[in-house]
């Protein structure tokens, strides 16, 4: 009877899903290009809004169950014990139903746009709600708007893929899928405008604002009209900017910026440790997510998400955060408050990393604002309790701390400083926030050129960056453009049969390579022109007499910037290619110029 219950419902659902499809088709040929975009923005928001609503409203409640465990239930160990449930059944559900790999971190979304066109699997539409539900949801220490935005990056590209919309159509449907999440996860449009803008699309036209600043109302709009106060991360601001505490929010900048560049290295130093695992992915798991029991048993504040110890830490009770601690008997003591909230601030880094590393699934944006805020408290207690200043606000602190370290993060100022203000219901705290972000903006791009989530493909060489022509450059796959039915010869053929081929050719080169298909060198046609028409030289030189190391050589993982620099340090027309230490093929200029003219026909966003 359930079952056939159930096979009713799916068909329900099918059948909705079929007539909405018909209808946009519909609505695609009775609207302007222009309108159906529009129409197409709010679609994608209200699909990311509910998994935005899943999302929040999952986590919460298992926060809430721990909690009622913890206090009513009597079980000391229940917040360590679900991190390690979470992750081990986040690694189940990837090994067993998603291939066994999930692409993490909103670096993927760049990767799309730059690299792909913004074409991103199908998968990614339920593949990071589920799993980052059961990694954050049971007390993963990450946070959920990482796999938000991937997850409205989705339903943004392949509703433009489902109805055949073009590549800048795809991307930008791709970016207000990524406003709709922000704006719905904090119920916060403008920030969501800016996060795409800033983050995602950094080349863009007034017509591009309107269809995200459209998904970023609606994703904030359904999100604001399902989901409570409780859920969301709100503050009620009780302080206003006093002038008189600059020098105070500007040394709150610095601190920022520096921890920001040690919070991200931390992160990275786990993550990389956990790569090089050879055994299985229960193993690691079981691994990472026991230290993570440990450092949660110690300081439960790391258990999860975080939000609702940043609400207790902006009120006048902070103190209750030593509430099911070891330290709980001493909560009155103050300094010893302090001890606690430094210690996690700087442990929130490794308890991410291990969180992230050993299987989990999550991001680092929930990190930096509960870093940020610990950071704040910290500042603004520490003046107080040494008596420097006992006048700050340390709510406004709290508050402020959390852009500073956003925007050293992931190098978004404008993102931080608006997301802040949206939260707190009002902007009395812009020239704090605005000093913060920016001086712990550019203190963190003096150690870290890229942002944390930008620098993987950065060192890869895939960074997608505000420079038009590199980003047409690194969207171009250049194996691609690899002649791979290229004429080569071995060290024991005459210089005739070199000869013969270069006059039947426009092959400039030709390889040289051993029995196992090695490099040895190449004949260039430019260095025996001058005896190529002299059948007696032609006869009587060896293929190893006329052989020459390429100026160049180029690898198959080399980034297009890279290959476009040695093209203009070799003044060659064509280089060989090496992959997995054999040769692969030749190389044009001449084909990259033109993969890169068809590239900027494709990639203009009118």
């Amino acid at each position: 009877m359930s079952n056939r219950f159930t096979a009713s419902i799916l068909l329900f659902f099918r059948k909705i899903l079929r007539r909405l499809e018909s209808l946009f088709f519909l609505a695609k040929t009775l609207l302007s290009e222009r309108n159906f975009i529009y129409l197409s923005s709010v679609a994608v928001a209200i699909s990311c809004a509910f998994a935005v609503i899943i999302l929040k409203s999952f986590a919460h409640n298992v926060f809430i169950f721990a909690n009622y465990a913890n206090q009513y239930l009597k079980l000391p160990f229940a917040n360590s014990i679900f991190p390690i449930i979470g992750i081990l059944l986040t690694v189940f559900v990837i090994r067993k139903f998603l291939d066994g790999s999930i692409e993490k971190g909103s670096s993927r979304i760049l990767y799309a746009v730059a690299k792909k066109g913004g074409i991103l699997p199908k998968k990614q539409m339920y593949a990071q709600i589920i799993t980052s539900s059961l990694t954050v949801g049971l007390g993963g220490s990450a946070g959920l708007e990482s796999p938000i935005t991937i997850t409205g990056a989705a339903f943004g590209s392949n509703f433009a893929q489902k109805y055949k919309l073009s590549q800048k159509d795809r991307i930008l449907l791709l970016s207000c899928g990524v406003a709709a999440g922000i704006g719905a996860a904090f119920n916060a449009p403008i920030a969501g405008v800016l996060f795409a803008i800033e983050v995602v699309l950094t080349d863009i036209t007034i017509s591009a604002f309107i269809p995200i600043i459209i998904a970023a109302a609606t994703g904030a709009l359904v999100s604001k009209i399902v989901l409570t106060q409780d859920i969301l991360l709100s503050f009620e601001q009780e302080q206003n900017f006093d002038f008189h505490n600059t020098p105070y929010y500007i040394l709150l900048g610095i601190l920022a910026g520096f921890v920001s560049v040690l919070h991200a290295r931390n992160f990275r130093k786990v993550e990389h440790y956990f790569s090089k695992f050879k055994t299985n992915g229960y193993r690691k798991a079981l691994f990472g997510a026991g230290i993570l029991a440990v450092l949660i048993f110690f300081f439960p504040t790391l258990f999860g998400e975080g939000y609702e110890s940043i609400k207790t830490l902006s009120t006048r009770h902070p103190e209750s955060l030593l509430e099911n601690t070891l330290l709980e008997s001493h909560k009155s003591n103050e300094w010893l408050l302090l001890i606690f909230i430094g210690t996690t601030t700087l442990l929130k880094s490794f308890a991410t990393g291990l969180t992230l590393g050993s299987g989990g699934n999550g991001g680092n944006f929930a990190p930096s604002l509960f870093v940020g805020s610990y950071l704040g408290f910290f500042v603004a207690k520490f003046m107080h309790l040494t008596g420097i200043n006992s006048n700050l606000p340390i709510t406004n602190f709290t508050i402020v701390g959390m852009a500073g370290i956003l925007s050293g993060l992931f190098h978004a100022p404008l993102t931080a400083i608006f997301l802040i203000g949206e939260i707190t219901g009002g902007y009395d705290l812009m020239v704090p926030l605005m000093i913060v972000s920016s001086i712990s903006y550019a203190v963190s791009r003096q150690f870290e050129k890229h942002s944390m989530d930008v620098k993987a493909l950065a060192d890869k060489g895939e960074v997608f960056t505000s420079d038009k022509d590199k980003n047409i450059l690194q969207s171009i796959d250049f194996l691609k453009l690899v002649q791979t039915d290229v004429h080569t010869i071995n060290l024991d053929k005459s210089l005739e049969n070199v000869v013969e081929h270069l006059s039947n050719s426009k092959q400039n080169l030709i390889p040289v390579l051993d029995e196992k298909q090695k490099l040895l060198g190449v004949v260039d046609f430019e260095e025996i022109r001058s005896f190529v028409f002299n059948p007696y030289r032609i006869k009587f030189t060896t293929v190893e007499e006329v052989l020459s190391q390429p100026k160049e050589i180029l690898y198959h993982d080399d980034g297009m910037e890279t290959i476009m620099d040695k093209f203009e340090s070799s003044d060659e027309t064509q280089l060989p290619v090496i992959k997995s230490g054999k040769f692969y093929g030749l190389l044009s200029k001449v084909d990259i110029l033109e993969a890169y003219r068809e590239k900027l026909k494709e990639m203009v966003i009118e």
